[in-house]
């Protein structure tokens, strides 16, 4: 049991790695046609083609729920739930938090809280391509912090 919940922590904490490599170098590389719409809205639509990236993990998350229920797999249901728990804390921060796609935790105003919007205002700052900086998301660069 010990060693599932050390392989959940170490799935969490490689996810924040994989949200930055795969935001820097695919969704601002050869799958920008998708994350685009997320930096320059060009529809009126509450979902964007931004949001076809949250499948990809989702889908890898049930297939390691799926390895683990036919034995294939004994970490399975860690990294499964590794992948889910970054999802579901992106989701929070990203959507809702940062870009109010509900209308929650509008007054949230501690270091972090304020970090986190900082870093993601930067990121926004650059509406193209290339040029852009802070691509993670829990995982903030030290300078954010300073008032």
């Amino acid at each position: 049991m010990g060693l599932q919940i050390l392989v959940f922590l170490l799935t969490f904490c490689t996810m924040e790695f994989m949200a930055w490599f795969s935001h820097k170098y695919i969704m601002h590389g050869f799958l920008w046609v998708l994350h685009e719409d997320h930096h320059k809205k060009d529809h009126d639509s509450w979902f964007e083609r931004n949001d076809a990236f949250f499948i990809f993990y989702a889908v890898l998350s049930i297939g390691c729920f799926l390895l683990w229920q036919k034995g294939i797999f004994n970490f399975g249901i860690a990294v499964g739930l590794g992948i889910f728990a970054y999802g579901l804390a992106y989701f929070m921060v990203h959507d809702i938090f940062i870009h109010q796609r509900f209308k929650l935790f509008r007054n949230a105003n501690n270091r972090f809280s304020r970090a986190v919007r900082r870093a993601h205002k930067m990121h926004h700052k650059n509406i193209g391509k290339s040029q852009g900086e802070c691509f993670g998301m829990l995982v903030v660069p030290f300078k954010y912090y300073k008032k």
